[in-house]
């Protein structure tokens, strides 16, 4: 009976080291256990950043600045050239083609020859204007004679008078065909020096510029009323324009014009310049647009083609708004974003994002209309803004 006080010792102290034991597993089971995730911010528009993470992003913070935007007015066109820019060379008598003198595309002097004709008819035509110089130059001899028995008192005054009528007709009828062999292209004074009896025709161009299409082969008969050839001067491009009636009051001359050409592939997206120098008076046939020309500025023109679809920005003048550099604003679906400090302290800042609607942009600045109220003393994020979304992207676990 006397161990027993032996044995409880050795029972509590089995029992104390056991129990250090287990001690020691939980505060290790403890000690292994991952950390816990930082809480979620209760405003999800809100996200706070170490200054040390603010200096590597680049953020730049300031307030609006206030600026004349202009407004725009969206119009469709092409480009053109004035009408006097543009030539449809036709044959002035019927003739059949003999040869043709240039290709679609192909660049001419103004007066070169860009196609041959022949028919009998020049042929009789050129005949008719050497008889016709006949007659007269004999007519001519016969008034003289006529006159000098008129002065001598020997022949009728009815002979000279019937001389004289004569050859006032055959000269009308000679300059008549004189002015038809020159519509041919055909000189009378030199068929008259020489007799020599043109067999074709030449088409001449009375315009320099390129050729736009060619209509004619050799061997094929042509009308007066045939376009056979056109030709372009493109000298003088400019912008057709389509505006409404809705916008054509906004519509002044002078005002600067961005366009862009959407079928040029992969220049397509270049912006290009113009202005406005004629505004229409009077509503297009059937639809209830105004025509409005542009002339392109500097050598913008060089690589555009007559009948190119344009899409156009016509800059109208505007009001004094607020406007944030592009990099301030970020797009997101239908809506789109800036984000304004709200809090800062020597180890973080906080930022909050903010509702905005775009308009005009210019210069890379973009007038915005914050769809809350924003005092203009409010310290906004210019630059480093797509930083803060994706931060706070993160903090949303990629979720909007």
């Amino acid at each position: 009976m006397k161990r027993f006080p032996a044995y409880l010792s050795l029972l509590l102290t089995a029992t104390s080291l056991l129990s250090g034991c287990k001690g020691d597993s939980a505060a290790k089971t403890e000690d292994t256990k991952a950390p816990a995730k930082p809480a979620q911010p209760t405003n999800p528009d809100q996200i706070t950043v170490s200054k040390a993470q603010v200096q590597a992003a680049g953020i730049a913070l300031g307030g609006f600045t206030r600026q004349n935007m202009a407004s725009e007015v969206l119009a469709n066109g092409m480009i053109d050239v004035p009408p006097q820019n543009m030539v449809s060379i036709s044959a002035v008598l019927g003739g059949y083609v003999q040869a043709v003198q240039v290709l679609p595309g192909q660049f001419v002097q103004k007066g070169a020859v860009v196609a041959v004709l022949r028919h009998p008819d020049y042929l009789k035509l050129q005949q008719d204007y050497l008889q016709s110089r006949a007659r007269s130059q004999f007519l001519a001899q016969d008034l003289e004679r006529q006159r000098v028995l008129d002065v001598e008192d020997v022949g009728a005054k009815r002979k000279l008078q019937q001389a004289q009528a004569d050859y006032a007709t055959e000269q009308a009828a000679q300059r008549s065909l004189a002015a038809q062999l020159a519509q041919l292209n055909i000189s009378a004074s030199r068929l008259a020096a020489t007799g020599h009896i043109q067999p074709t025709v030449n088409l001449i161009t009375p315009l320099g510029g390129y050729v736009k299409t060619v209509s004619i082969n050799p061997g094929q008969f042509v009308n007066p009323s045939d376009v056979l050839i056109e030709i372009v001067d493109r000298s003088d491009l400019h912008l057709q324009l389509k505006v409404f009636e809705r916008d054509i009051s906004r519509v002044k001359i002078g005002q600067p014009i961005l366009f862009s050409v959407p079928s040029r592939g992969a220049a397509a997206g270049e912006v290009l310049h113009a202005r406005v120098f004629l505004v229409g008076k009077a509503f297009d046939d059937g639809a209830h647009t105004v025509a409005v020309h542009a002339h392109l500025d500097g050598k913008e023109g060089d690589n555009l083609l007559p009948g190119q679809y344009v899409a156009a920005r016509i800059q109208t003048a505007g009001a004094r708004v607020r406007t944030l550099p592009e990099t301030a604003i970020i797009q997101a679906g239908e809506l789109s974003y800036a984000y304004v400090q709200t809090a800062a302290t020597d180890s973080n800042a906080t930022f909050r994002r903010v509702k905005v609607r775009p308009g005009p942009s210019a210069h890379h600045d973009v007038a915005v209309t914050p769809l809350e109220p924003i005092p203009d003393t409010t310290r906004l994020v210019r630059q480093g803004a797509y930083f803060l979304d994706a931060e706070r992207g993160k903090g949303q676990g990629g979720d909007e």
